[in-house]
């Protein structure tokens, strides 16, 4: 049985996770599990998967778990379950947790410091935080060489990318195609873009996830993310990622090879099917994770370029990875700002772009060597980033 650390329990990803385990509860148990602020539901998971450890980044949410769990703050414990809070008590928990695997679905920078714990204590790492390596992917794949770990894709993109790069040899490979939905807004006049709304924008066609990474797939920003993301899971240059708009989501990726075949991986959109592969990785796959894919059902599989005056976000970060080493940082922070504006109605949907271009003008150039000038070049696009989206035009 493999035992599993769930980080970020109680996001989209997380509780797709915890369905999976639950289902196959032979093969998986629970180790540890860490969610942010929602004590409700942590409390709930707590009771179905009576983890060894369970924590809340969130110090002030703890009296509210305990409460939900009928215990008190003084025990620190329910039933065989011990309780932390807190970031520090989070990643010492990662650390001496006795986990194989780590699930990293934490949402935004931070999830950073718990991959590398988990990466540091000699842990595989499935890896559904993107924004881990979209900023700090020197550090992470860095970290996972030293210590002969692996780095599993969650994402759907990727996870297609891995499963189709399987048994191929590096020297055939030219590049690899990402896919994109498009979004709600594919088919919207650019000319009605100031007009959307948060509510529109996390209303995916395709996929039910949180209202961040909804909004960064109506920016098509998730996908820019993805190919910075992509860079370091794979080590490509970036002349060797190509994203093309596929609104079904049929076809999660495609490798292109050096005589141009190209290879695909099709599956219903349902993220238990990357979630699964990567749990049991590298020990085959589970059955019954997602729906059959019935082809005398599929009406249609179409394709289109990617638009870059509607989202010019993946030409973004393409320069970004051509750019100074700290510019992928600088996109992510900014974003991160733009996203949490856009959805409390400060700022319009296509001013996220225009904060994370003015992000990327001012601090584009920076450098880092270390996690904590990582963080603090991070903090200062952030700050800028908030008192900047003040004076964005809407």
């Amino acid at each position: 049985m493999k035992l599993v650390a769930l980080l970020g329990s109680t996001g989209s990803i997380g509780t797709s996770t915890l369905e999976v385990i639950a289902n196959h509860s032979k093969e998986f148990a629970l180790d540890l599990l860490v969610a942010g602020s929602n004590t409700k539901l942590l409390a709930e998971q707590i009771r179905r998967f009576r983890p060894h450890v369970a924590g809340l980044a969130e110090p002030g949410a703890f009296a509210a778990l305990c409460d939900e769990l009928g215990v008190s703050v003084s025990e620190r414990r329910w039933q065989g379950t011990a309780l932390i809070s807190g970031s520090d008590e989070i990643v010492s928990a990662i650390k001496e947790s006795r986990a194989s695997l780590a699930v990293a679905a934490v949402v935004g920078m931070a999830g950073l410091r718990g991959v590398l714990a988990a990466l540091g204590s000699g842990k595989d790492v499935a890896l559904a935080n993107k924004e881990s390596l979209v900023a700090a992917g020197a550090l992470v794949v860095e970290k996972a060489r030293q210590m002969n770990v692996r780095l599993i894709p969650v994402d759907s993109e990727h996870s297609a990318i891995f499963q189709v790069l399987a048994g191929v040899a590096q020297s055939d490979l030219k590049s690899i195609i990402l896919t994109a939905s498009g979004g709600p807004f594919l088919n919207t006049d650019l000319q009605e873009f100031a007009q959307i709304t948060p509510a529109q924008a996390v209303r995916h066609p395709k996929w039910n996830m949180g209202a961040k990474i909804s909004v960064d797939s109506a920016t098509l920003m998730n996908k820019a993310l993805e190919v910075i993301e992509a860079k370091w899971l794979f080590d490509l240059h970036p002349d060797a990622i190509e994203v093309v708009v596929h609104p079904q989501s049929i076809i999660h990726s495609m490798i292109r090879l050096k005589d141009e075949t190209v290879l695909a991986q099709m599956s219903e959109p349902d993220m238990k099917g990357p979630i699964g592969y990567a749990l049991n990785f590298p020990n085959g796959r589970l059955s019954g994770v997602m729906p059959r894919l019935d082809f005398n059902l599929l009406k249609e599989l179409t394709f289109r370029p990617l638009d870059h005056e509607r989202f010019p976000s993946v030409k973004r970060a393409l320069e970004c990875l051509r750019g100074a080493k700290g510019a992928a940082a600088v996109f992510n922070a900014a974003n991160e700002v733009a996203v949490a504006e856009f959805l409390n109605g400060s700022i319009s949907f296509p001013s996220i772009f225009k904060v994370v271009d003015g992000a990327l003008e001012r601090f584009g150039g920076a450098g880092y060597s270390t996690l904590e000038e990582l963080e603090e070049l991070c903090r200062l696009v952030s700050d800028w980033a908030r008192q900047h989206a003040r004076s964005v035009s809407n």
